[in-house]
């Protein structure tokens, strides 16, 4: 299974406060014991929402909203691909992360889709319509 491990952005991510040596050590450490463990797909931060935009699609027309963005909560400020077996799992693996912001934090953990689930969906919605 994979899995997205999104870290929500703070006020000083989104000022374009960059962590702390001690920080960037901490996690570089735990990046490679993903990558050890065979866990690790990709990672990256993210700039701020400043350098950032939106597209709002209403029917065919688009607008786009250049940042910042107001919200910090509803932000991120960075995210991991890992391949776990579980759910249980990826949350041991957070819970072992360093605190990605000084302060209160929040990483929130999202399975991807995979094409068989597609696959599935797409095999009960015919069997369905016969």
């Amino acid at each position: 299974m994979r899995f997205m491990i999104i870290v929500k952005a703070n006020k000083q991510s989104e000022a374009g406060v960059m962590p702390s040596t001690e920080l960037l050590d901490a996690m570089g450490k735990f990046n490679e014991d993903l990558a050890k463990a065979g866990v690790l797909l990709a990672a990256d931060g993210l700039q701020a929402s400043s350098k950032g935009a939106r597209v709002q699609f209403s029917g065919s027309k688009r607008t786009v909203v250049d940042g910042p963005f107001a919200e910090t909560k509803e932000l991120i400020a960075g995210y991991w691909i890992w391949q776990v077996k579980s759910l249980a799992e990826a949350i041991e693996w957070v819970k072992r992360c360093p605190n990605p912001h000084v302060g209160d934090s929040e990483i929130e953990i999202r399975q991807i889709f995979e094409q068989s689930d597609f696959e599935e969906l797409t095999s009960k919605a015919r069997s369905g319509a016969r």
